[in-house]
């Protein structure tokens, strides 16, 4: 995806002003409520009339003031997903998915009607009427509605936001397997870092109607001019797991970091029965602790050897980066910083409890089975 945005927009007394190339398959927006985030996907849909500007996605110009050129929104090819699902309620889960594939002809289709039902696992709901579906299943419809008009693009506006943890932790793995299985690029718009992080790594941090950091999450939580943004909300590393052992005499399973090694270092976690799918867990910078050699003698059993990559300033409070396999945000006080005499290059060990662990979602079979893990 070839993303230009050079956008001007307004609406009442909201101005929003945004001059972007983005490149990749897949970034999230994030900024605090009222910083135009929903403005700027409902421009690229056309669904709102800039004031001017210029948008082209993978070279085509969508809009362009200058030109006086607008093209509509059903020629644009751009899916979205809102928070409410918006299904039509006189039809049933076939009748609106299959709305969203008559929106083009059978010939320019790339998305077919039973990938997506297969992939979305809602082959049991084809006939069952919209409203007595579960606020996850009504999601999972919505999704494949807009996957079956084949979008170039896929638009997300705080799909999750009105799901508890569980259902959460049940379409995550959906949008994930989506996005991997039929390649479809999409920015997703979420006020929760920890869904944005499941999918993306990329941000655009949008504050009073202008882009006030975009780059790789890592970057923008060590960047003094957009850190707080990101800390109003808690900052979080999120970390993509594979089972190693299953312990449940113990209560715990053992998870080593996805890609790495057999020999690599090992996480504790509560025990679940999750099976053996690949699991993305979220942990605050704030709940892992900082030593420079193995503690013995303690009820913390998650301590990894890493290196300081780098050491940054974040208001009252210092957050080091800290490579274990994976980089690792930590927060830390002053005091620490001095005491422990931290620099980057200086080798020390994370420690953490296994409850400070919380379960995002999983890749498995059956990711509503992977509880959430209290903090």
């Amino acid at each position: 995806m070839k993303l230009d945005l050079c956008l001007e927009c307004a609406r009442g007394d909201f101005r929003l002003a945004v001059d972007l190339h983005l490149e990749g398959n897949a970034a999230g927006i994030f900024g605090p409520s009222g910083a135009g985030k929903t403005t700027l996907l409902h421009a690229l849909t056309g669904l709102l009339h800039p004031r001017s500007g210029r948008i082209a996605l993978d070279g085509e110009v969508l809009y362009d003031s200058k030109m006086s050129l607008r093209v509509p929104p059903h020629r644009r090819r751009i899916g979205m997903v809102f928070q409410d699902a918006r299904l039509f309620p006189h039809l049933s889960v076939a009748g609106n998915l299959r709305y969203g594939e008559r929106l083009l002809p059978a010939d320019e289709r790339r998305i077919h009607f039973n990938e997506v039902v297969e992939l979305l696992e809602i082959g049991g709901l084809l006939e069952r009427p919209v409203r007595h579906l579960s606020g996850g299943e009504r999601q999972r419809v919505a999704l494949g509605r807009a996957l079956l008009a084949s979008p170039r693009l896929l638009l997300l506006d705080e799909p999750l936001s009105s799901l508890d943890r569980r259902l959460k932790a049940q379409i995550l793995p959906y949008l994930r397997r989506v996005h991997r299985t039929l390649g479809v690029p999409l920015l997703i718009v979420s006020h929760d870092l920890g869904d944005i992080l499941h999918l993306t790594d990329r941000l655009i941090i949008l504050d009073h109607g202008r882009v006030a950091g975009h780059g790789r999450y890592l970057d923008l939580a060590r960047d003094p001019r957009v850190s707080g943004i990101l800390r109003s909300s808690g900052l979080l590393n999120v970390l993509r797991l594979r089972p190693v052992e299953h312990r449940p005499e113990h209560g715990v399973i053992l998870l080593a970091f996805a890609g790495a090694p057999p020999d690599a270092a090992t996480v504790v976690a509560p025990y679940h029965d999750g099976g053996d799918g690949e699991i993305d867990v979220a942990l605050r910078p704030e709940d892992i602790a900082l030593a420079l050699e193995r503690v013995e003698h303690i009820s913390i059993q998650n301590q990894l050897p890493g290196e300081i990559v780098s050491i940054h300033q974040a208001d009252s409070r210092i957050l080091c980066v800290v490579n274990v396999g994976t980089d690792l945000l930590v927060d830390i006080t002053y005091q620490a910083l001095e005491t422990l005499e931290l620099v980057p290059g200086k080798r020390v060990w994370c420690l953490f409890k296994a409850h400070a662990l919380q379960s995002l979602a999983s890749d498995g079979e059956n990711p509503s089975h992977i509880p959430i893990v209290s903090v």
